[in-house]
């Protein structure tokens, strides 16, 4: 009984994520929208990712959290503070990153 409450849970949560393309600015959730370190936003995003935040991906006023492999988080990290294109599983205000690369 409960695997079958479990496999309809799990089956629910995945059909709400929406594979989506956003393009934003590569920050951090610690910092969201305005960095402590204004004036040099790559280097507040590193330091507050050194500290354990997430990336986050700035789309005007709105901040959406990324989750990601190794591999994303170091393509992420050569990207903060410049403007990404991230493509991943949108569920609320967190993206699952498939893959992220420097917006053209």
């Amino acid at each position: 009984m409960w695997a079958a409450v479990a496999a309809l849970t799990l089956g629910a949560a995945a059909v709400s994520a929406k594979a989506t393309t956003v393009t934003g600015t590569v920050g951090d959730v610690m910092c969201g929208t305005k960095h402590m370190m204004a004036d040099d936003a790559a280097g507040c995003t590193r330091a507050c990712g050194q500290k354990g935040a997430d990336h986050a991906l700035i789309v005007k006023d709105k901040g959406y959290k990324l989750k990601a492999n190794d591999a994303a988080k170091a393509d992420l990290d050569k990207l903060a503070g410049k403007t990404a294109k991230v493509v991943g599983d949108l569920n609320g205000d967190t993206i699952q990153v498939s893959s992220v690369q420097a917006a053209k």
